[in-house]
Protein backbone atom coordinates (compact mmCIF):
# COMPACT_ATOMS: atom_id res chain seq x y z
CA UNK A 1 0.00 0.00 0.00
CA UNK A 2 1.36 3.42 -1.01
CA UNK A 3 1.80 5.91 1.78
CA UNK A 4 -0.75 8.70 1.25
CA UNK A 5 1.73 11.49 2.03
CA UNK A 6 4.29 10.04 -0.34
CA UNK A 7 1.65 9.58 -3.03
CA UNK A 8 0.52 13.19 -2.63
CA UNK A 9 4.11 14.43 -2.84
CA UNK A 10 4.65 12.49 -6.04
CA UNK A 11 1.46 13.85 -7.54
CA UNK A 12 2.42 17.44 -6.66
CA UNK A 13 5.87 16.98 -8.11
CA UNK A 14 4.41 15.45 -11.29
CA UNK A 15 2.24 18.54 -11.78
CA UNK A 16 5.14 20.94 -11.16
CA UNK A 17 7.43 18.93 -13.42
CA UNK A 18 4.84 18.84 -16.21
CA UNK A 19 4.33 22.62 -15.98
CA UNK A 20 8.10 23.26 -16.12
CA UNK A 21 8.46 20.88 -19.07
CA UNK A 22 5.56 22.39 -20.99
CA UNK A 23 6.89 25.90 -20.40
CA UNK A 24 10.28 24.86 -21.78
CA UNK A 25 8.72 23.25 -24.84
CA UNK A 26 6.75 26.43 -25.49
CA UNK A 27 9.82 28.62 -25.14
CA UNK A 28 11.68 26.60 -27.77
CA UNK A 29 8.76 27.03 -30.18
CA UNK A 30 6.32 24.53 -31.63
CA UNK A 31 7.84 24.87 -35.11
CA UNK A 32 11.29 24.02 -33.78
CA UNK A 33 9.93 20.90 -32.14
CA UNK A 34 8.26 19.80 -35.34
CA UNK A 35 11.40 20.29 -37.41
CA UNK A 36 13.65 18.60 -34.88
CA UNK A 37 13.15 15.66 -32.58
CA UNK A 38 10.56 16.37 -29.94
CA UNK A 39 12.21 17.33 -26.67
CA UNK A 40 11.34 16.85 -23.07
CA UNK A 41 13.24 18.47 -20.24
CA UNK A 42 13.91 17.29 -16.73
CA UNK A 43 15.65 18.85 -13.78
CA UNK A 44 19.29 17.80 -13.59
CA UNK A 45 19.64 18.36 -9.88
CA UNK A 46 17.56 16.48 -7.29
CA UNK A 47 14.00 17.59 -8.17
CA UNK A 48 12.57 17.48 -4.65
CA UNK A 49 15.53 19.44 -3.29
CA UNK A 50 15.11 21.98 -6.06
CA UNK A 51 11.41 22.44 -5.37
CA UNK A 52 12.02 22.84 -1.66
CA UNK A 53 15.19 24.96 -1.81
CA UNK A 54 15.11 26.78 -5.14
CA UNK A 55 18.55 26.79 -6.75
CA UNK A 56 20.08 25.69 -3.44
CA UNK A 57 22.43 23.10 -4.84
CA UNK A 58 23.74 25.23 -7.70
CA UNK A 59 24.43 28.27 -5.54
CA UNK A 60 25.89 26.13 -2.77
CA UNK A 61 28.40 24.55 -5.15
CA UNK A 62 29.27 27.91 -6.74
CA UNK A 63 29.91 29.31 -3.26
CA UNK A 64 32.16 26.34 -2.49
CA UNK A 65 34.20 26.97 -5.64
CA UNK A 66 34.56 30.63 -4.69
CA UNK A 67 35.79 29.67 -1.23
CA UNK A 68 38.43 27.41 -2.75
CA UNK A 69 39.60 30.20 -5.04
CA UNK A 70 39.69 32.67 -2.14
CA UNK A 71 41.87 30.24 -0.23
CA UNK A 72 44.23 29.30 -3.05
CA UNK A 73 44.71 32.67 -4.75
CA UNK A 74 44.57 35.13 -1.88
CA UNK A 75 48.03 36.49 -2.72
CA UNK A 76 47.73 36.36 -6.52
CA UNK A 77 45.23 39.09 -7.50
CA UNK A 78 43.92 36.85 -10.30
CA UNK A 79 42.35 37.90 -13.57
CA UNK A 80 39.11 36.00 -14.21
CA UNK A 81 38.28 35.38 -17.86
CA UNK A 82 34.59 34.62 -18.28
CA UNK A 83 34.00 32.72 -21.51
CA UNK A 84 30.85 34.05 -23.17
CA UNK A 85 28.11 33.35 -23.73
CA UNK A 86 27.49 30.34 -21.55
CA UNK A 87 29.35 31.28 -18.37
CA UNK A 88 27.69 34.62 -17.67
CA UNK A 89 25.37 33.38 -14.91
CA UNK A 90 28.06 31.23 -13.31
CA UNK A 91 30.55 34.11 -13.48
CA UNK A 92 28.09 36.55 -11.92
CA UNK A 93 27.28 34.27 -8.97
CA UNK A 94 30.92 33.26 -8.58
CA UNK A 95 32.18 36.85 -8.44
CA UNK A 96 29.63 37.74 -5.76
CA UNK A 97 31.50 35.31 -3.51
CA UNK A 98 35.08 36.24 -4.43
CA UNK A 99 36.58 38.20 -1.55
CA UNK A 100 40.17 38.67 -2.71
CA UNK A 101 41.55 41.49 -4.93
CA UNK A 102 40.91 40.53 -8.54
CA UNK A 103 39.81 41.64 -11.98
CA UNK A 104 37.37 40.14 -14.44
CA UNK A 105 37.23 40.34 -18.20
CA UNK A 106 35.08 38.65 -20.82
CA UNK A 107 36.18 36.71 -23.86
CA UNK A 108 34.33 34.90 -26.58
CA UNK A 109 35.09 31.91 -28.76
CA UNK A 110 33.14 29.63 -31.05
CA UNK A 111 32.58 25.99 -30.16
CA UNK A 112 28.94 24.85 -29.87
CA UNK A 113 26.49 24.46 -32.71
CA UNK A 114 23.22 22.71 -31.93
CA UNK A 115 23.75 19.86 -29.49
CA UNK A 116 27.38 18.88 -30.17
CA UNK A 117 30.81 20.33 -29.54
CA UNK A 118 33.32 20.70 -32.37
CA UNK A 119 36.26 21.50 -30.14
CA UNK A 120 37.37 24.20 -32.59
CA UNK A 121 38.31 27.66 -31.36
CA UNK A 122 37.98 29.97 -34.34
CA UNK A 123 39.16 33.12 -32.59
CA UNK A 124 39.63 34.50 -29.09
CA UNK A 125 37.90 37.86 -28.90
CA UNK A 126 37.82 40.46 -26.13
CA UNK A 127 41.08 39.92 -24.28
CA UNK A 128 42.60 43.40 -24.08
CA UNK A 129 44.46 42.95 -20.79
CA UNK A 130 48.15 42.15 -20.60
CA UNK A 131 48.30 38.78 -18.83
CA UNK A 132 52.09 38.52 -18.74
CA UNK A 133 53.12 37.17 -15.34
CA UNK A 134 49.55 37.06 -14.06
CA UNK A 135 47.41 34.31 -12.60
CA UNK A 136 44.50 33.73 -14.99
CA UNK A 137 41.33 31.88 -14.02
CA UNK A 138 39.21 30.73 -16.95
CA UNK A 139 35.54 30.77 -15.96
CA UNK A 140 33.63 28.31 -18.12
CA UNK A 141 30.08 26.98 -18.11
CA UNK A 142 30.87 23.39 -19.08
CA UNK A 143 33.81 21.17 -20.01
CA UNK A 144 32.89 18.08 -21.98
CA UNK A 145 35.48 16.79 -24.48
CA UNK A 146 38.05 19.28 -23.17
CA UNK A 147 39.28 20.01 -26.71
CA UNK A 148 38.03 23.58 -26.73
CA UNK A 149 39.52 24.25 -23.31
CA UNK A 150 42.85 22.72 -24.29
CA UNK A 151 43.13 24.98 -27.32
CA UNK A 152 42.05 28.02 -25.33
CA UNK A 153 44.80 27.33 -22.82
CA UNK A 154 47.34 27.03 -25.64
CA UNK A 155 46.21 30.42 -26.96
CA UNK A 156 46.54 32.04 -23.55
CA UNK A 157 49.94 30.49 -22.84
CA UNK A 158 51.31 32.34 -25.85
CA UNK A 159 50.76 35.53 -23.84
CA UNK A 160 53.04 34.34 -21.03
CA UNK A 161 50.81 34.28 -17.94
CA UNK A 162 52.25 33.10 -14.63
CA UNK A 163 49.67 30.32 -14.41
CA UNK A 164 46.29 29.37 -15.83
CA UNK A 165 43.56 27.79 -13.75
CA UNK A 166 40.13 26.53 -14.75
CA UNK A 167 36.90 27.11 -12.87
CA UNK A 168 33.87 25.47 -14.46
CA UNK A 169 30.26 25.08 -13.46
CA UNK A 170 29.92 21.62 -15.01
CA UNK A 171 32.15 18.78 -16.18
CA UNK A 172 31.25 15.63 -18.13
CA UNK A 173 33.98 13.25 -16.89
CA UNK A 174 32.91 10.41 -19.19
CA UNK A 175 33.29 12.59 -22.28
CA UNK A 176 36.75 14.05 -21.65
CA UNK A 177 39.15 13.25 -24.47
CA UNK A 178 42.25 15.04 -23.20
CA UNK A 179 44.29 15.05 -20.02
CA UNK A 180 43.08 18.32 -18.58
CA UNK A 181 43.67 19.69 -15.11
CA UNK A 182 40.44 21.29 -13.98
CA UNK A 183 41.14 23.14 -10.75
CA UNK A 184 37.64 24.10 -9.65
CA UNK A 185 34.47 22.16 -10.49
CA UNK A 186 31.01 22.99 -9.20
CA UNK A 187 29.32 19.79 -10.40
CA UNK A 188 30.07 16.63 -12.39
CA UNK A 189 27.23 15.53 -14.65
CA UNK A 190 26.36 12.61 -16.97
CA UNK A 191 26.96 12.79 -20.70
CA UNK A 192 23.69 14.60 -21.48
CA UNK A 193 23.01 17.81 -23.36
CA UNK A 194 21.73 20.42 -20.94
CA UNK A 195 20.12 23.83 -20.96
CA UNK A 196 19.57 26.63 -18.46
CA UNK A 197 21.61 28.75 -16.05
CA UNK A 198 23.46 30.31 -18.98
CA UNK A 199 23.63 27.25 -21.25
CA UNK A 200 21.56 27.22 -24.41
CA UNK A 201 20.01 25.02 -27.05
CA UNK A 202 20.57 26.82 -30.38
CA UNK A 203 20.55 30.14 -28.56
CA UNK A 204 17.51 29.51 -26.40
CA UNK A 205 17.08 28.66 -22.73
CA UNK A 206 20.00 30.63 -21.28
CA UNK A 207 17.64 32.57 -19.02
CA UNK A 208 16.35 29.54 -17.07
CA UNK A 209 17.37 29.63 -13.44
CA UNK A 210 17.56 25.85 -13.20
CA UNK A 211 19.56 23.28 -15.17
CA UNK A 212 17.66 20.82 -17.38
CA UNK A 213 18.61 17.89 -19.55
CA UNK A 214 17.39 17.82 -23.15
CA UNK A 215 16.43 14.37 -24.39
CA UNK A 216 14.66 13.00 -27.45
CA UNK A 217 11.45 11.07 -27.32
Amino acid sequence: MVNSNSDLTNRVFAIIYRNWRDALWHSFGVEDLQKKQRMKCSVLTNPFLLIKDYLYRILKEVSRVASEINRDLKDSEPLFLSVLNGSFMFAADLMKNIEIPCEISFVKLASYCGDSSTGKVKELVGLNEDITGRTVVIVEDIVDTGLTMERLIETLKARNPKEIRIATLLVKPDKLQVDLKIDYVAMNIPNDFIVGYGLDYDGKGRNYRDIYTVVSE
